[in-house]
């Protein structure tokens, strides 16, 4: 999911497309300074927010999938760590402190060029209200959960294995991938 570039984010002069010396793909090159402007993954941090055998989502007030359910989870900001982003997305989207995280899962889904990582933690004191990026946030039972509702199928695919975990009381790390194929989504798991 690359981005048309037309000029150079350094000079402002032109870019051409074409591939580097020393690489082995096309890259957006500056006709004027030679800058190489890398187009790279996006890197989405997020948490499972845990309180009394419940979980927190929220209700989307924004696009994509606005007015659908989500966990708390956004993309990384520079100079952050991972976990630091996933904890920061639950304060913006559900005024929310998720404390003793620690890796869950990570997917990565090639078609639009993103990573996820999300983290397990516990949400201190069980509180929770709309931030700015929510309409409404609440915490869940696995049987109240809004399975139809769900925004994206990499916050269904991490709530399956989450449930599994917990049925068979054994919480791991998972890694995996969701792949586009002719309009299918194929979901990998290693």
């Amino acid at each position: 999911m690359n981005l048309k570039l037309n000029y150079c984010n350094q000079c402002g002069a032109t870019v051409s497309h074409k591939i580097p010396a020393d690489d082995n793909l096309p890259r957006y090159i500056c006709d004027d300074c030679g800058n190489i402007h890398y187009q790279n993954p996006r890197i989405i941090a997020g948490c499972i927010a845990e309180w009394e055998n419940k979980i927190l989502l929220c209700r989307r007030s924004i696009e994509p999938r606005h007015g659908l359910w989500t966990l708390p989870a956004g993309f990384m900001e520079n100079n952050e760590t991972t976990i630091e982003g996933a904890c920061r997305e639950a304060q913006e989207e559900a005024n929310a402190d998720v404390i003793d995280s620690r890796l869950f899962c990570m997917f990565s889904i090639p078609h639009i060029s993103q990573v996820y990582m999300m983290y397990l933690g516990q949400l201190k004191n069980g509180k929770a209200h709309p931030g700015a990026e929510s309409l409404e946030v609440d915490l869940f039972n696995e049987q109240d959960i809004p399975w139809d509702e769900l925004a994206f199928p990499v916050i269904t695919e991490t709530l399956k294995l989450y449930y599994a975990d917990k049925l068979n009381n054994n919480i791991q790390v998972h890694n995996g991938e969701i792949i586009r194929e002719q309009n299918n989504l194929i979901i990998n798991h290693y």
